[in-house]
């Protein structure tokens, strides 16, 4: 039997298929993350003599949760693959796979206590305000203005930027609305220079950007193009921050920032929750910290008896 055919009788034994396919709130992004770390387990249950997931017990999880640690995987990631095992047999007792969950009571640490990177306001001020080098095409900076703009003004995430079309930008009421995780729309202010860098960048759009056919139904107007006329792509945008930043940057680093920012200046947890399009506040939360943090440095910094 080949190592194919193998797989495929590993698939049909857990079923992974037909988990996948009901992870219908998820990314696509989330949904291979998920199949990977069941299909991981079992390929590992299945070296210890668990063929199937109604022979899965409490000892094998914890067994393999140990022998993740023991290959110096990242906590993180060791808690990203409990909580997809956690949601796989959850599926599994719902569907009749399995009679018990054998996940109860799992535990594994997530998070390797890093916080977000915030950017410091003398590398924004060089990102969004910089002089342009004397070669950049007109067009590009001021397409380049506006994502920056967009990125840290409206808190977006890289890849709703990019799936933005012409008719997601409201200039009038300075507003802008995007499709975030789990198909879910949400409206978000755009800053003064946001809208200002979107106005100039509108100026020469239709000289980088393909329209469609006028004759073609449902086609969409990409909002933002590369160099070839096609929708901006993450790694596009990855390029504008290594060309414009002074320090090695992340685009999401960006969001950190504009979220750190707005709690800087008092902004409510439940507001910032709902602009950066957070289902669980929990996960906003950790801009608290990121808060609390800079707090203390600035103290540590400035106070004479600190």
């Amino acid at each position: 039997m080949t190592v194919m055919a193998e797989a495929r009788t590993d698939d049909d034994r857990w079923s992974v298929d037909s988990f996948t396919r009901s992870l219908t709130s998820l990314s696509p992004h989330s949904v291979a993350a998920y199949a990977s770390d069941v299909r991981g387990f079992a390929e590992w249950a299945g070296r210890m003599g668990v063929d199937a997931p109604d022979q899965v017990q409490r000892i094998n999880l914890r067994r393999y949760v140990s022998s993740l640690n023991t290959r110096h995987l990242a906590r993180r990631s060791i808690a990203r693959k409990a909580a997809a095992l956690r949601r796989y047999f959850r599926w599994a007792v719902r569907t009749g796979l399995v009679p018990v969950d054998p996940t109860l009571g799992l535990q594994a640490r997530g998070g390797d206590g890093r916080l977000p990177r915030v950017l410091e306001r003398r590398d924004l001020d060089v990102l969004l305000d910089g002089p342009a080098p004397e070669d950049e095409p007109d067009w590009r900076r001021r397409r380049d203005d506006a994502v920056l703009e967009l990125l840290y003004g409206s808190g977006i995430r890289v890849s709703e930027l990019c799936g933005l079309d012409v008719g997601s930008v409201e200039l009038a009421s300075q507003t802008v609305i995007v499709w975030g995780k789990g198909a879910k729309q949400r409206r978000v202010p755009m800053s003064q220079p946001a809208v200002s860098a979107l106005r100039r960048w509108f100026q020469v759009r239709s000289e980088v950007v393909a329209e469609p056919d006028p004759e073609a139904e449902d086609q969409a107007r990409p909002m933002f193009a590369n160099e070839r006329g096609r929708r901006l792509t993450p790694r596009d945008v990855r390029r504008i921050l290594d060309r414009r930043s002074p320090t090695p940057t992340h685009p999401h680093a960006l969001r950190h920032s504009f979220a750190t920012h707005l709690l800087d200046n008092g902004a409510d947890l439940r507001a910032v929750q709902e602009l950066l399009g957070h289902a669980d506040v929990a996960t906003t939360q950790r801009y608290t910290h990121v808060s609390r943090e800079r707090l203390r440095a600035a103290y540590g910094e400035s106070h004479p008896r600190a």
